[in-house]
């Protein structure tokens, strides 16, 4: 019974050891990475992605080196510029391991070696820089840094693939400073902008008021040409029409043949307009005024350039038929417009009686002497 328990115990025991020992045969290595097997204690080589059987208790993968690029940001560092001010820095990373023996076996650990490398170059590179060439100048630090981290790195198998400044943040005095500077150039771009465009504006304004006044001044020439055209227009037809009255007036005083009676009244009609508006305080009467009342009552006065009597016949004009004319001419057609009406009246109640003469009473018959009127 207890040979029994003894030989279950060595097959459990071996069986226990069958599985450690296949346990440490085989290792199985992610893709992207490189695993790197020592024997007892010395590298015997590289193993790449997939499983792999190595010797047990004797063969071990001590490292597996990811091969992918990676990304590392290393926290701010104070850096002094060239004109003593602080300044604090974040630099970004970017590399990939290109030989995992040198990356293993060459240094301790790289990540803290370039890190270090990093804070020594900027500083190196930044210390002689002022503050505002280290703020403007992230490309020539960029490219600093990458050529001296591509120098040191290569022997440890990293290659240094990209490198950023992420941030320069200068003190908070500075930061007011620089933002007040900001604001002033700001303020200053504002104020020559506004003085040009009021400049532009008053050449514009100007330039407008002297287009203006030149039209002005050209409407104002012709509108003062065409009123002296048309000024002279009707002056010239005024003074034809004047000359033609004057012309009538005169042909019409000379066929009537006026004498000094007539040229008497005629002065005793403008009397009455001599005589009037409120601003005629004397007037003078001409002599020939005088001579010509005197003409009118006695005619024996002569008024000079007019003659007594005129020979030749007398034109009379012609005014028209008076009213009373008018009022007579009128009755008379009426009458005979009713005589008539009364003469068809007769015929038509004696058909056989003769139609009376015109002039004739038609109600007296014939041999009938008519009654009085």
């Amino acid at each position: 019974m207890g040979a029994e328990a003894f030989l279950i115990a060595l097959v459990a025991i071996v069986v226990l050891f069958v599985v450690i020992t296949l346990a440490k045969s085989i290792r199985i290595i992610p893709q992207a990475r490189t695993g790197l097997v020592e024997r007892l204690g010395r590298y015997k080589g590289s193993i790449g992605a997939g499983p792999h059987l190595i010797v047990p208790f004797i063969d071990r993968v001590r490292y597996v080196i990811d091969m992918r690029e990676q990304v590392v940001s290393f926290p701010p560092q104070n850096v002094i510029t060239e004109d003593n001010l602080g300044v604090s820095i974040d630099t970004v990373i970017y590399f990939q391991v290109t030989d995992p023996v040198a990356a293993t076996y060459e240094i301790g650990n790289y990540i803290q070696a370039v890190e270090q490398l990093t804070m020594t170059t900027v500083r190196n590179i930044v210390g002689g820089m002022d503050l505002e060439e280290t703020l403007t100048s992230r490309d020539s630090i960029n490219a600093g840094l990458a050529s001296v981290l591509d120098e040191a790195t290569g022997r440890w198998g990293i290659k240094a693939k990209r490198v950023e400044i992420k941030s320069i943040d200068p003190p908070a005095s500075i930061r007011d400073a620089m933002e007040k500077q900001m604001r002033a150039d700001r303020d200053k771009r504002a104020l020559i902008l506004t003085a040009e465009g009021e400049r532009q504006s008053a050449i514009l304004t100007a330039e407008g008021n002297k287009q203006s006044a030149i039209l002005n001044a050209e409407g104002d020439r012709e509108s003062q040409i065409l009123r002296a055209q048309a000024d002279r227009e009707s002056q010239i037809l005024r003074a034809q029409g004047e000359g033609q009255a004057i012309q009538t007036v005169f042909q019409a005083i000379h066929d009537g043949r006026p004498d000094q009676s007539l040229l008497a009244y005629q002065y005793l009609q403008m009397m009455p307009r001599i005589a009037e508006g409120d601003a005629n305080k004397v007037w003078i009467v001409p002599s020939e005024i005088g001579r010509a009342l005197e003409g009118l009552g006695s005619t024996l006065t002569n008024l000079p350039g007019v003659p007594q009597q005129v020979d030749g016949p007398r034109t009379r004009v012609e005014m028209g038929p008076t009213a009373s004319e008018v009022d007579d001419a009128e009755l008379r057609k009426t009458s005979a417009a009713v005589e008539a009406a009364i003469a068809e009246a007769a015929s038509a109640a004696h058909p056989g009686r003769p139609e009376p003469v015109e002039g004739t009473d038609p109600s007296v018959g014939p041999g009938e002497v008519p009654p009085a009127t």
